[in-house]
């Protein structure tokens, strides 16, 4: 039994659509914008940035998110975690600490860099904590339900403790960050200070930029620390970065085990990519209205790689060049302009010739084709000699030939 059960403080856990429709920010929009002078467009025109369709990663992180903040706000009022306070009082005092709780969890967003994570990551948090804190009467306790931190870039272990304590002070006007700079604080001490402010006050702590630990010497001394923060709080912890990071996690068991979550790569071209490029070619800030194309569509995945920050990026700058310029349309010479000067530095990851091959479906014709159940006789001529002998018997290309046997596609060198 649970004696104060926190998590029932939390808002409801949504679902379905309703999720959907709550993650999404749709900026007010309207075309008696274009109207306005260059400044108030130019101004308005940053209002893309703001935009946040949901995909199914979205929805993913909510629920990962949620279920973490609710596991480990159970555990807090319960009878271990007061012998565990009481145990992390005396470890400050003798240096000597034993995880009484246990961890809840701890699991890794893994996701190339540009794809949202962030941004669901920051809209999942919104509506969990909906910018409020957790506060009880009897006894008197505030908690805050989701805590986020960056992974300091030299990876120090106190640097990361200190900056926990930080922003817990900001968020709830305490003292424990000016308490710990008095001299001989050690990293030892500040675990067990840090502990006994995860119990109190931290559900769910959110470490982003956590690849800074790849390569890094101090890495293993970093996750060794969030590892003990763990088992002496009980909190969940939940680890954010970019691919870099696998590498570093994959090279012990007892790493891979604490990297367990969820990983995204790149948007494929689909249904949501469309939908998601409509919505943002419709802000439009320049005089003349265009509709989006199925080839505009394509060509901004093909120039973006799937990332959506460069999808964004793209048709921010097309439409701020084509009205510095006074072109004042959002077309396909607009958008080649902004990728051609404003995105020079991107072009060696998302230049066309890079991008991955897109995910489209076969057409229905070609499905029938190749699931077709007619009758067929296998030719005798099936080797790569049988075949160069029938391409001079009958004066053919070879490349045609095989085209009757193979996939082939044809690529410039």
């Amino acid at each position: 039994m649970i004696e104060n059960d926190y998590s029932k403080m939390m808002p409801r856990m949504l679902s379905g659509e309703e999720l959907m429709n709550t993650l999404k920010v749709i900026p007010q929009y309207s075309p008696s914008f274009k109207e306005m002078t260059t400044p108030e467009r130019l101004l308005r025109l940053s209002d893309i940035y703001k935009i946040y369709l949901p995909s199914a990663m979205s929805k993913e992180i909510y629920n990962r998110l949620y279920l973490a903040t609710a596991m480990s706000l159970q555990k807090k009022g319960t009878r271990l975690s007061v012998i565990q306070q009481n145990s992390n009082f005396k470890g400050i005092q003798s240096n000597e600490y034993r995880g009484i709780i246990g961890g809840a969890d701890s699991f890794t967003v893994i996701g190339t860099s540009g794809i949202g994570k962030s941004s669901a990551i920051d809209r999942a948090v919104n509506i969990i904590c909906g910018g409020k804190i957790i506060e009880m009467e009897k006894p008197f306790t505030q908690i805050i339900p989701c805590l986020s931190v960056q992974c300091p870039y030299d990876c120090s272990p106190k640097g990361m403790l200190l900056e926990i304590l930080r922003m817990v002070d900001t968020i709830l006007d305490t003292r424990y960050y000016e308490r710990s700079q008095r001299a001989g604080v050690t990293t030892d001490i500040l675990i067990g200070t840090v502990s006994q402010v995860a119990i109190n006050h931290i559900g769910l702590l959110i470490i982003d930029e956590i690849q800074n630990v790849s390569g890094h010497k101090s890495g293993n001394t970093l996750i060794a620390m969030l590892t003990q923060l763990i088992n002496q709080s009980g909190i969940s912890i939940c680890m954010v970065g970019t691919p870099d990071s696998i590498y570093f996690f994959e090279r012990s068991m007892q790493l891979s085990r604490r990297s367990m979550g969820l990983k995204y790569s790149t948007l494929p071209y689909d249904d949501y990519f469309s939908e998601f490029c409509t919505l943002v070619f419709g802000y439009q800030y320049v005089r003349k209205e265009t509709e989006i194309t199925d080839a505009e569509i394509e060509w901004l995945y093909e120039h973006s790689s799937g990332i959506i920050s460069v999808v964004i990026s793209l048709i921010h700058d097309a439409q701020e060049l084509a009205i510095f310029n006074g072109r004042e349309i959002l077309d396909i010479q607009s958008l080649n302009e902004a990728f051609t000067q404003r995105l020079t530095m991107l072009h060696e990851y998302v230049a066309p010739e890079k991008t991955v091959e897109r995910t489209r479906m076969p057409k229905q014709k070609e499905i029938r084709a190749i699931h077709s159940t007619e009758p067929h006789t296998t030719p005798d001529y099936l080797s790569i000699m049988d075949i160069v002998k029938k391409s001079k018997d009958e004066g053919r290309d070879i490349i045609s030939i095989l085209r009757e046997y193979l996939t082939v596609t044809e690529v410039a060198v």
